[in-house]
């Protein structure tokens, strides 16, 4: 059976763990270090350690970093419901409602009033950055914060995709056209059903270290030792912006009440850039692996052919320092593509390409 703790946040642009359980098969042993510097939601280092490996997980997005960090440090399902107990009976709403009051249209029309108001305090208590049940709770927290509510009772949000979160004045225009209405929920009681349908799954044994911080710092950080196998999904080109797509999750973790610029290289129509971007990947990746190592990516583009993506990343593959080679390839087409649940009919990325590479 699947592992429950793997949909704990979905988003956009992520791969699937069957594609993470083949590749830590094929190519590593029990206790063997992997590595994904593009973490996202943390499929690789959590289907590792439920496969025996140890794991690195990198990833400079709050949201990939709060999830990633929760599905491979969890905290025991008791913990996780005395700290729900403990903050729920220390909840005022009346300290939040002049709070809610002020927060923008958006807000008020995706929220009921009570809802918003036990988001606000959750927002401003969970120390999730430091408490692994904090942590959790976050992460429950935003899988929940947003969805097909009209279809479901998890989420706590008026109508909106689950995994990207719409922008503000068309969600509000959107609403209003067609009648919906914000779902009464209590954000406690949710998050004591999503634990407990969580917890279904035993958490893994062990625990991964995940890193908060841009990939081309991880040859700084002093690992203890090298990496056996990197299996990695650097962003695609032109594809998604998480920051942009992940305003409300990064709303909720501290961020802007609205959709900010994308920080970094996550989305760019500007090719030297993006493969700038890339080649420091192996650069990085050369520093941090041992002889004799694998490295497997999973890559796409809208605007690529196959073929030249292929021979793109072989050659940004140079920047690594070391001899690298191809050992195969293979595309797929996304037939069931996560654009078509919200963008009916956008071109966006219908192939990847699977590249397969030793380092010696």
């Amino acid at each position: 059976m699947r592992h429950r703790f793997h949909a704990l946040c979905p988003y956009f642009a992520m791969f699937p763990e069957s594609f993470a359980e083949t590749w830590i098969d094929a190519l590593t042993r029990k206790n063997d270090l992997v590595l994904d510097p593009f973490c996202g939601r943390g499929t690789l280092p959590f289907q590792a350690l439920l496969m025996g490996r140890r794991a690195i997980g990198v990833d400079v997005n709050e949201v990939a970093y709060c999830v990633s960090r929760a599905k491979t440090n969890a905290p025991t399902l008791g913990a996780v419901r005395r700290r729900i107990s403990e903050l729920e009976e220390t909840f005022d709403p009346e300290v939040y409602e002049v709070a809610r009051r002020r927060m923008p249209e958006f807000f008020r029309v995706a929220f009921t009033a009570g809802t918003m108001r036990q988001i606000l305090f959750l927002r401003e208590k969970l120390n999730w950055k430091r408490s692994r049940v904090d942590c959790m709770l976050g992460a429950l927290t935003l899988g929940s914060l947003h969805g097909e509510s009209e279809r479901s009772p998890s989420f706590l949000s008026n109508q909106m995709p689950h995994t990207i979160s719409t922008k503000p004045a068309y969600s509000v225009r959107f609403w209003r056209k067609h009648g919906f209405k914000a779902p009464r929920r209590d954000v406690f009681d949710l998050l004591r059903s999503q634990a407990a349908f969580r917890y279904a799954s035993s958490p893994p044994d062990g625990s991964a270290s995940i890193l908060h911080m841009d990939m081309r710092d991880l040859p700084r950080v002093g690992l203890e030792e090298k990496v056996r196998c990197v299996i990695t999904s650097p962003p695609y080109f032109d594809v998604t912006s998480y920051q942009e797509d992940q305003w409300l999750r990064l709303w909720f973790l501290g961020g802007a009440p609205k959709p900010e610029k994308t920080r970094g290289e996550e989305r760019t129509s500007d090719q030297d850039r993006y493969w700038r971007l890339i080649a420091d990947m192996w650069r990085s990746l050369g520093l941090v692996l041992r002889r004799r190592s694998d490295v497997v990516v999973r890559i796409g583009a809208v605007s690529y052919a196959p073929e030249k993506l292929t021979r793109q990343l072989q050659g940004a593959a140079l920047a690594c320092g070391r001899r690298v080679e191809l050992v195969s390839h293979a595309v797929s087409e996304i037939k069931r593509r996560q654009t078509d649940s919200f963008r009916p009919g956008a071109r966006g990325c219908r192939v990847e390409v699977d590249c397969h590479f030793a380092m010696a």
